[in-house]
């Protein structure tokens, strides 16, 4: 072996137990029991206070660059994943110019993420109206699925499908069993709701009230039985939209969805007027909608949490005038997603590896990273060594995102990243990137 990492704890097989695991050229090549002797170039023993983790694989992340790279980057974005325990992510399409629409924009944004990524790095495509004629060419290409919105994705060079694109593309999609995901909100019922701007948060939240997000993904859920296709509806907010979603898996579609973790963790009744961090599209709801997202995780009705990191420059969040209908609409939370969530899942009586299976195996498995998300003979030997009783107070100056703003700055959190590997080296923020850009298996 090249190394041996022992740890009295890790997540295997979706339990905690002791083990140790055996690492080859970059692979797991055995997982053992924890006193199991080996031959290795080097061994590490992980302290008393330490778990072992697969590394985490975020499928929503919005890096911007190029076009918008003064917003996030992917030295930054990738930086802030490795500090936060992730080895891999998902680049989402849209805000970065060009917007990924075709196999030519496909090769720039792979141009501006080579030599820049601390992490391993893949990428999503886009459907738009007009371009159903690239999906399929985007596949072949190496994205991984493209996304889509049924309303303003807030962004020109991404218009969003009305019901017939909708139908189009899942149809093309289903030819080749290509992965569609989409913002499910309503444009009918968000602009009868339209907000008139100002610092009151109830005043947005009622402008994207749940009832569009549920009827968005019944409008989802029908487009997908008939086309025979696959979705995946993106950042899910509401109970209603999840009894949409569990209606229309036990119906048969072939649907899955993931959350978000200020969708888990911040409440709508403690968001301060004008507080425009907060902001997001669809909105952080009440503590009621949050209790009903993590019963859907853990009946299984909701398939993984995910960042959405979606950043922009502190001008754009308005923070000064605090206008919720300026602002922009993104929470940056990549470097700091697994704490916050195990703070809050530790407290509902949430096994770690529980935690780790919706941020980790489930998204590879959305994604069909196959090699990955599981610490498992095989697999990449990316890990994330994790000391989940050690609490920490979120300083917004110590962030990797290229700007600082966060909603949860101040906030108190139990559990930190020590370290975090890759092809079972100890990645080092400050040493030339290696991170690979991976295509669709």
């Amino acid at each position: 072996m090249d190394v041996v990492l022992r740890a009295t704890r890790a997540v295997v097989g979706g339990v905690e137990r002791p083990a140790s695991v055996g690492v080859r050229a970059g692979r797991i090549v055995g997982v053992e029991a924890f006193e199991r002797s080996w031959e290795s170039d080097r061994e590490v023993v992980l302290g008393q206070d330490e778990v072992l983790l697969p590394g985490l694989v975020d499928t929503h992340v919005h890096v911007n660059e190029p076009g918008r790279t003064e917003w996030e980057g992917f030295a930054s974005a990738t930086r802030a994943a490795a500090a936060g325990g992730i080895t891999t992510i998902l680049d989402m399409p849209l805000n970065s110019i060009p917007a990924t629409l075709d196999p030519a924009a496909l090769a720039v944004k792979r141009s501006a993420a080579q030599g820049r990524c601390t992490v391993d790095v893949g990428f999503w495509g886009g459907a738009v109206p007009g371009n159903v004629d690239q999906l399929e060419p985007l596949h072949h290409a190496g994205a991984f699925g493209v996304k889509c919105f049924l309303l303003d994705s807030g962004v020109e060079e991404f218009p969003p499908l009305d019901a017939a694109g909708l139908r189009g593309a899942l149809a093309e999609l289903a030819r080749f069993d290509g992965l569609l995901l989409v913002h499910a909100e309503d444009p009918e019922q968000i602009g009868a709701h339209e907000h008139g701007g100002g610092r009151r948060y109830v005043d947005f939240v009622a402008s994207r009230p749940p009832s569009a997000e549920a009827a968005a993904v019944r409008t989802v859920a029908e487009a997908v039985s008939r086309a025979g296709a696959r979705a995946h509806v993106v950042h899910l907010s509401s109970a209603a939209g999840l009894a949409e979603v569990k209606a229309a898996k036990e119906a048969g579609a072939r649907l899955t969805a993931e959350t978000c973790p200020h969708y888990l963790t911040l409440d709508a009744d403690r968001v301060p007027d004008g507080a425009t961090s907060f902001k997001c599209c669809p909105p952080v709801r009440d503590r009621a909608e949050q209790d009903a997202l993590w019963r859907g995780l853990l009946d299984g009705t909701i398939d993984c949490v995910v960042s959405d990191h979606s950043p922009c420059t502190a001008e754009l969040k308005r923070l000064e005038e605090g206008d919720f209908g300026a602002a922009w609409g993104g929470i940056a939370s990549l470097q700091i997603g697994l704490p916050v969530v195990w703070t809050a899942a530790r407290e509902r009586g949430v096994p770690l590896a529980t935690v780790v299976s919706w941020m980790s195996s489930a998204p590879a498995d959305l994604a069909g990273l196959s090699d990955r998300g599981r610490i498992a003979p095989g697999n990449v030997a990316d890990f994330a060594v994790f000391a989940p009783e050690e609490e920490w107070v979120v300083d917004p100056g110590t962030l990797q995102h290229r700007n600082k703003v966060t909603p949860y700055a101040g906030r108190r959190l139990t559990g930190a990243v020590r370290s975090t590997w890759r092809r079972g080296a100890v990645l080092d923020l400050d040493a030339a990137p290696a991170g690979a850009l991976l295509a669709r298996p």
